[in-house]
């Protein structure tokens, strides 16, 4: 139960002390600041062992190409490691047909003039798979703190607005509430498939040229939920 102090206003105002619920909303359009690669390695045999012996060689040389791109790939990461016997689907026993596995890797990268050149080099490498680029924000990006900045201006403009639309002035901000703040794939990449660039590499002779990729505008959203008192209205 919620009590008021002698002389406070109530939450919900008075006729001398009436209050204005507004909404602040902030869009803005900045270029990204990242873009994530998704990197399968696979490798299949009838034997065990040399199955994962190819899976390690292809994994080690696709981390190899990677690292060598130094500080313009900001982070590198394994995100599942998978071997998967194929059993044999004729016959009643469980006799193995061939072996299976695939390991996942996510690269960030910072530097977009590398990304076209360590994109197509990962796809010609053997039985890689490259999806993306998933491009983003950093979760402290300025971009963010701007569209918040902007969302609580706009709530006081509005506020304003009313206010003198009723012959009355702001008095003071009672609530502020950050009702929604988000970027348009600042957040987990999406399945494969999803209309992004895909290249499955199987080896070749001669080095696949550089592809030209246009980084993606980011759209980050701002909304924040503003209560203010204002004077008397002149009604």
């Amino acid at each position: 139960m919620t009590t008021t102090q002698p002389g406070q206003p109530l939450s919900y105002g008075t006729p001398d002390s009436p209050h204005i619920a507004v909404r602040g909303e902030a869009r803005l359009e900045v270029d990204p600041e990242i873009a994530r690669l998704g990197v399968t390695i696979s490798a299949r045999g009838t034997d065990r062992r040399k199955a994962l012996d190819d899976l390690t060689r292809r994994n080690n040389q696709v981390l190899d190409l990677i690292k060598s791109h130094g500080e313009a790939v900001e982070k590198l990461e394994t995100g599942a490691f998978t071997i998967t016997p194929q059993l044999n689907e004729k016959g009643r026993h469980e006799r193995i047909r061939s072996y299976r596995g695939h390991v996942h890797l996510t690269a960030t990268v910072a530097d977009f003039t590398v990304l076209g050149e360590l994109t197509t080099r990962l796809a010609d490498l053997e039985l890689t798979r490259v999806d993306g680029p998933w491009w983003g924000l950093r979760p402290d990006s300025a971009a963010h703190r701007d569209a918040r900045r902007q969302a609580v201006q706009d709530a006081v403009q509005r506020a304003r607005e009313y206010a003198g639309a009723l012959g009355a002035q702001l008095v003071a901000l009672l609530e502020l509430a950050d009702s929604d703040a988000e970027s348009g794939y600042g957040g987990a990449m999406p399945a494969p498939g999803g209309g992004m660039m895909r290249a499955a590499g199987y080896g070749g002779a001669a080095t696949a040229p550089a592809l030209d990729l246009e980084p993606q505008r980011q759209t980050v959203h701002a909304h924040v939920n503003a209560r203010l008192s204002i004077t008397r209205p002149m009604l």
